[in-house]
């Protein structure tokens, strides 16, 4: 009987750590992507309205570009030697942050989850020009510069035009002269870049 009792406790306590770490590996899975745990969240939240889902990843899409273009700018003014990559790196780290702000107000008032930190995607990419030097650097920068806010418009008019939300119409518009000022800035720099010599 008191055999029984204690097989029973130890099968009782050893399903219970089981499930600890069963739900702590599910929980460290579900950290990996924090883009993904957004749009998770909003499918939730905007459940009975796609369109208003659909707002929500024009915001998630925002705040992903923003915690990138950051990270690869404070990237830039560590390991670039060239005056004008770093102070490109500069203008992103400064503009993108204000833009975060904007976008973290915005998605309060709406009730919008963002990812908290970059994503899987955007890591890969950081790690890739991370490895890279020298001029070889500057080159994957002023590449990954100009693709990424050629990628970041599109997606910027895209809300502009069909978000149904006005109040995301209207930050979308606003944002794209100075997306297509970056555009423009970066398209001259890798022009430069191109042009140098080792």
């Amino acid at each position: 009987m008191k055999t029984n009792k204690i097989l029973k406790n130890l099968f009782f306590t050893g399903t219970i750590i089981l499930f600890a770490f069963v739900f702590n590996s599910c929980k460290k899975d579900k950290n990996i992507d924090t883009k993904e745990i957004a749009q998770e969240e909003n499918e939730e939240k905007f459940d009975n309205s796609k369109q208003d889902e659909k707002d929500s990843r024009y915001l998630v899409e925002a705040a992903e570009t923003d915690s990138k273009e950051i990270e690869i700018g404070k990237l830039a003014q560590e390991k670039s030697t060239d005056a004008d990559v770093k102070a490109f790196g500069k203008m992103m780290v400064d503009d993108h942050t204000q833009a975060a702000g904007d976008v973290k107000k915005l998605a309060a008032r709406k009730n919008i989850s963002l990812p908290d930190s970059m994503t899987e995607e955007a890591r890969k990419e950081y790690d890739d020009l991370n490895k890279k030097s020298g001029l070889d650097f500057d080159k994957k920068f002023a590449e990954m510069m100009v693709k990424g806010h050629e990628k970041a418009i599109d997606k910027m008019t895209e809300a502009a035009e069909e978000a149904a939300d006005e109040e995301i119409r209207y930050w979308a518009t606003n944002k794209i002269p100075t997306l297509t000022e970056h555009l423009e800035h970066a398209k001259s720099l890798k022009e430069k870049i191109d042009n140098r010599k080792k």
